[in-house]
């Protein structure tokens, strides 16, 4: 644990395979960026800025609620990976959550608000289907009164 304060990992994990953690893909979150690295002769590292992060869906099978893994599938809004899926992770419902919060806080201290993602300069808004009242800015980010 003192290893990870000191790099700024929040969060780490490897993909899991029947349960155990024996793959050459990590999962971690590092200085408000979720990284994915992945093989072992030729490594990949993905990063997505968290503040651009959109969407956390949680799947989790039967066999992955008997073994607390699961998935998560983050949607962000990004032309290079718009869909990055974190396979077999451990605890995956309170990774979800954690990241969830993280992204929060990433676009609070970025003071970023959902027309920036949806909306480009001089175009006006994007029409979404998300946005039911047409104001450019998808319902589940707007303030509630």
């Amino acid at each position: 644990m003192a290893d990870q304060e000191n790099t700024g990992i929040v969060w780490k994990d490897r993909k899991h395979f029947m349960w155990f953690p024996w793959t050459f893909t990590k999962y971690y979150i590092e200085n408000d960026r979720l990284m994915v690295q992945e093989g072992l002769l030729k490594t990949t590292l993905e990063e997505t800025l968290l503040y651009r992060i959109v969407d956390i869906t949680m799947v989790q099978t039967l066999g992955g609620k008997i073994f607390g893994t699961g998935s998560l599938i983050v949607k962000a809004k990004v032309d290079a990976t718009p869909e990055i899926v974190l396979r077999n992770i451990a605890r995956p419902k309170e990774i979800r959550t954690l990241l969830s919060n993280l992204v929060e806080e990433s676009r609070r201290d970025r003071n970023v608000i959902g027309k920036e993602f949806y909306g480009g300069a001089g175009r006006g808004p994007v029409p979404t289907e998300m946005d039911m009242d047409g104001d450019g800015v998808p319902d589940f980010m707007e303030e509630e009164n």
